[in-house]
């Protein structure tokens, strides 16, 4: 990655037209081809931006671009589209390059994958006398979650989420009616789990007969001793 400090200007020509006037800026050139230009605020997001795959060229200014300061232009050509990202350096203040190597990608902590797995080795939090059918329960619109027996070997499909949206209620819905009309699974219930579940899902789920059922993601992991709280 080279990190680049300049004052420049910069303009993008294609479907859209757009100009930054001259200031100092940073602009980021990753090693995949795109090259991002960031102020010292707007938090994450660039100013501007040409996405991979792209190709860089710098070149001399002309004698017009000369006058008017101009010591370097930048050309980043979209491999895609006629799309270009011009940027024109008036004045070099910082430039480096560092190898970032390989990265291992975000690995994220208590993701659904996490909760499913948790909820499986730990069925009975829904209830005295469930037991695991099995996870990941294929489907023909998909796989559901969980799937499990209650205490009466009623069937219970168990819908997971980190945050419980109306979206969720939906999904869990549409598995519903089409295990429902497997006559060795049926009838089968629902279940609506989630770390949270906003009010408009919770309303939903009970018009549709689906149980609503929060997790304590710490208790689950045994990281939090839920019994011994004030609150």
């Amino acid at each position: 990655m080279r990190l680049v400090i300049a004052r420049c200007s910069v303009d993008y020509v294609g479907r859209l037209k757009a100009h930054l006037p001259l200031a100092t800026r940073l602009l980021l050139v990753k090693a995949d081809g795109s090259v991002l230009v960031h102020s010292d605020g707007g938090s994450y997001k660039p100013l501007n931006w040409m996405s991979p795959p792209a190709v860089l060229r710098i070149s001399s200014p002309d004698e017009v671009e000369l006058e008017v300061g101009v010591t370097e232009q930048w050309t980043v050509q979209s491999a895609k589209t006629d799309d270009r990202l011009i940027i024109n350096i008036h004045e070099h203040l910082h430039d480096t390059s560092h190898d970032l190597g390989l990265d291992p990608g975000l690995i994220k902590d208590g993701v659904e994958a996490d909760l499913q797995r948790l909820l499986a080795e730990q069925i009975e939090t829904l209830g005295s006398g469930f037991s695991l059918i099995r996870r990941e329960y294929f489907t023909a619109i998909g796989p559901v979650d969980i799937l499990a027996r209650d205490a009466n070997g009623a069937t219970v499909a168990i819908e997971l989420k980190r945050r419980g949206d109306i979206d969720g209620v939906e999904q869990l819905t549409r598995y519903l009616e089409l295990l429902n009309r497997d006559p060795l699974l049926a009838p089968v219930r629902g279940i609506f789990a989630a770390q949270q579940i906003k009010p408009q899902a919770k309303v939903l789920a009970n018009d549709r007969g689906i149980d609503c059922v929060t997790l304590d993601y710490d208790a689950m992991r045994g990281v939090d001793d839920s019994e011994s709280r004030l609150f």
